[in-house]
């Protein structure tokens, strides 16, 4: 697998974004009722901006941010990707591009196992979205990534 570029996501890849973030071990077992369901559509990426990390022709993550107010919605990682250091690289670009849209910092509301991952990424935690159920019964981590100005 050659290095992944990251491109600006195509509403034609919809369908193969839904696929990753559904094929994702992270949210299986009790975690999973927060995908049931959920689909990233057409409409979704040509709203917002959304990348994806490509190797060779094959989608090896994505992210989604939202800009108004600004959020980190969606990041996700393959699998036979993780610990090769996609997801910081994924994060460095999402934090520049919200730099050149202006914005002065990013919320996360993560997924509990994730919250290590977001803090060595630089964010701080800023306190706990309470579950909602039937989709989430847990606890989520709110954080926020400041972006300089300079």
């Amino acid at each position: 697998m050659g290095q992944p570029e990251i491109l600006a996501a195509t509403p034609a890849q919809a369908g193969a974004l839904t696929a990753l973030m559904h094929a994702s071990s992270a949210y299986q077992g009790d975690y999973a009722s927060i995908l049931d369901g959920y689909a990233v559509t057409p409409g979704y990426v040509d709203r917002n901006p959304t990348f994806a990390a490509m190797a060779g022709g094959e989608l090896l993550g994505f992210y989604s941010l939202l800009e108004d107010p600004p959020e980190l919605d969606i990041l996700f990682v393959a699998d036979t990707a993780q610990g090769l250091g996609l997801g910081a690289r994924l994060i460095a670009h999402m934090l520049g591009q919200a730099h050149e849209r202006g914005m002065r910092s990013v919320r996360v509301v993560s997924h509990p196992p994730a919250l290590p991952f977001y803090l060595r990424m630089g964010a701080r935690r800023v306190g706990t979205i309470p579950p909602v159920p039937p989709k989430v019964r847990w606890d989520r981590p709110e954080l926020r990534f400041d972006i300089p100005t300079c």
